[in-house]
């Protein structure tokens, strides 16, 4: 698995790094310094409908959104907070790396645009997934070189 992953990584790399047209350096620093905090604000937005999952969204539930929530419930359902809660861990995992500018956190963000992009997959989300994941992946790589 981890020569697969290193195949697949090195592969990125080239597409999204070497052959894609380069961002200026001045919105690369920007990327590196704000990349801790982007995170940061995420999972604290996020935060409620993990919270919500785990049975706490009982709290603030009215009964106009009832028919609503009731819908929600189900496998896709359950299946979308799992990943949501894989992202999340692997995002806050991935804070102090960004913080430090650690290539472990760099990875851990990099594995969380994975995550997603399986998630999208598995749902049948192939646009969203193609569109979404290359914009992240083109980001990520684009500044890798800032985490040692």
């Amino acid at each position: 698995m981890k020569g697969f992953m290193q195949n697949v990584t090195s592969t990125l790399e080239l597409y999204f790094s070497k052959k894609a047209p380069a961002l200026p350096v001045n919105i690369k620093e920007l990327l590196v310094k704000f990349a801790p905090w982007i995170n940061i604000f995420v999972i604290v937005m996020t935060l409620p409908v993990v919270l919500g999952f785990l049975g706490l969204g009982s709290l603030f539930y009215t009964p106009m959104m009832g028919g609503y929530l009731l819908a929600r419930v189900g496998f896709n359902y359950t299946l979308a907070m799992i990943f949501l809660v894989i992202t999340l861990v692997l995002r806050g995992i991935a804070i102090p790396g960004l913080l430090s500018r650690s290539i472990k956190g760099w990875n851990m963000l990099y594995y969380s645009t994975l995550v997603n992009a399986l998630y999208s997959l598995l749902n049948f989300e192939i646009v969203s997934m193609l569109i979404g994941t290359a914009i992240s992946l083109y980001f990520i790589f684009q500044v890798k070189d800032y985490y040692k």
